[in-house]
């Protein structure tokens, strides 16, 4: 399997769940990994981060993306960051199924993003079901909050300090909480 068979097959909702996904999965985590390392393993400028972050992505990445290290990606060839993102430093990123964070977001420590769900069933527990997270404009995630997969967060929308957002939350809202609820308009 070559990534874009796996980028079609995780936009169709298709099960991860063969010995060639697997191999193909573990494969991607090895490169990411050997990045990430790197990343975290000393001082590095913001342009030497962009440079990584951008090997990691596949992608070359807007000059004024940021992120503080440690930074951890089981997967990075699924996500796709826009002008003005900063990543506060100990986030988690499992991005099989696909992370999308809009210009101008900030991402506060130790947030993590989850594109990925197991089987509720004993017997199909290690089979993976992926789907993406999608953050618009302008969004503000608080410290130690998770993103489920399958999330769309609108534009303007801030996720309070410590949420876990399991549904779709609205642009112009505040949401807080385990799950993560409405609060208020902006």
């Amino acid at each position: 399997m070559e990534l874009e068979q796996f980028i079609e097959h995780v936009g169709r909702g298709g099960a991860l769940d063969t010995p060639e996904i697997y191999e193909f999965m573990n494969r991607m985590s090895d490169a990411a990994r050997r990045i990430t390392c790197r990343m975290n393993g000393s001082y590095h400028t913001q342009e030497e981060i962009r440079d990584m972050a951008s090997e990691l992505f596949g992608y070359r990445v807007d000059g004024t993306f940021r992120i503080f290290p440690p930074f951890y990606t089981d997967f990075g060839r699924n996500i796709h960051v826009g002008r003005n993102v900063f990543i506060n430093a100990a986030c988690h990123f499992q991005d099989q199924g696909g992370i999308t964070i809009g210009d101008g977001c900030l991402i506060g420590h130790a947030v993590v993003f989850a594109t990925l769900n197991h089987g509720i069933a004993p017997d199909s527990r290690a089979s993976m079901t992926p789907a993406p997270i999608v953050l618009g404009r302008n969004v503000w995630v608080g410290s130690n909050s998770t993103i489920l997969q399958g999330v769309t967060i609108g534009d303007n929308a801030i996720i309070a300090a410590g949420s876990v957002v399991t549904k779709d939350v609205g642009a112009d809202t505040i949401v807080g909480g385990v799950p993560a609820r409405f609060i208020r308009h902006i």
